[in-house]
Parts: structure tokens; sequence; C-alpha cells
């Protein structure tokens, strides 16, 4: 791996984790989505910045090009964000749909309890007219 693409992929790391970090001080984005962001990013700038790494773990591998083992972390990395996102929708559909119910029942009881209201006062209104007349 040459030094201008070392250069590249650290300085593109640099300005992602910058923005990332960013996002979560203007509470932008939830700090637990991303620590996976993070994560990655931290990890992108060391394989960078240290190729001995990624010549090790391509070697390992049987990865023929080190930049290819880059390319190849990050799609782990980028599924492992998809994943970590899918179950986070699940989750939050789950929650919406429990949520609607809840509402649901409580406007019906409310319903219900207009309406006895309105009876008993109906029957109030009864009784003071046949008291008077």
């Amino acid at each position: 791996m040459n030094f201008q693409l070392q250069v590249t992929i650290a300085i593109i790391s640099l300005i992602a984790l910058t923005i990332f970090i960013v996002m979560i001080k203007k509470k932008q984005l939830e700090l637990r989505y991303a620590l996976v962001w993070l994560m990655m990013g931290v990890g992108v700038l060391i394989m960078g910045a240290f190729p001995v790494f990624i010549f090790g773990l391509s070697e390992l591998m049987g990865i023929a090009d080190p930049v290819n083992m880059l390319f190849f972390v990050g799609f782990c990395f980028s599924l492992a964000i998809i994943f970590t996102l899918t179950m986070s929708v699940s989750r939050m559909s789950m929650r919406i749909k429990d949520l609607a119910q809840t509402i649901a029942l409580l406007e019906s009881q409310n319903k219900c309890n207009e309406e006895q209201e309105e009876r008993v006062s109906d029957s109030i209104e009864e009784i003071i007219e046949n008291d008077e007349g």
C-alpha cells in the first residue's frame, strides 16, 4: 500500500469520525447507533495508518491485495451496522404497534366514560324535572 493511499484513508476516516462526533454532540445521532460507526472509523484509521495489520490479516485470510482486505473489513462492519439498525427498526415497529393499541384502548375508555357521564347528567336532569313538576 503506497503512502498516498494511506494518507487518503486516514484523512477520510478522520473526517468521518469528526462528523460522527459533531452529530452526537448536536444530538442528531444517538450514541448507541454511533458507537458501531465510531468503531468502524477507528478500525479503518488504524488499518490505514499501520498497513502491517492489513498485510498480516490479508495473508492470514488468503486475500492477495491488502487494500481488498481493507474493503472487506469495511464491508463486514457495514453488514454489522445494517443488522443493528434492522434490529432497532424491528423493535421500534413492535413498540409503535403496542403504543397504537394502547392509545386505541384509552380512547375507547374515554368515549365510554363520556357516554356514562352524559347518561348520569341526563338522569339528574330528569330527577330535577320530576321533583319540580
